[in-house]
């Protein structure tokens, strides 16, 4: 597995559990076995994404694959978008406009 594809694999993992957590979130006051599930699908994407961000140390300086977790906050701000309805304002798209800025720069320097 490529560097970078590692990255994304530890970001989009991370970010497939966080969804889950929210999923959960929404379900613990009225079904508590949809809960349980929720959070354990959170547990085993938040568990392999650990796994993938420890192959990314092995070979990426942590100065460089560290800022480029910030691809999360885009992930996340376009899934919540996607699948619970949240909306993105104009201060949000220009706070992404600048991440993917910032990954540019790190990226190639």
């Amino acid at each position: 597995m490529s560097d970078y594809l590692g990255l994304i694999t530890a970001s989009l993992l991370t970010c497939a559990g966080q969804l889950c957590q929210k999923r959960a979130a929404q379900q613990a006051l009225t079904h508590k076995k949809v809960l349980l599930c929720w959070l354990l699908l959170a547990l085993l994407f938040m568990g392999c994404g650990l796994l993938s961000w420890l192959h990314v140390l092995q070979y990426l300086p942590l100065s460089t694959a560290y800022p480029m977790l910030s691809l999360n906050f885009i992930v996340i701000a376009i899934a919540s978008r996607l699948f619970f309805d949240e909306p993105i304002g104009r201060g949000q798209w220009l706070g992404i406009a600048f991440i993917m800025l910032g990954i540019t720069l790190i990226g190639v320097g």
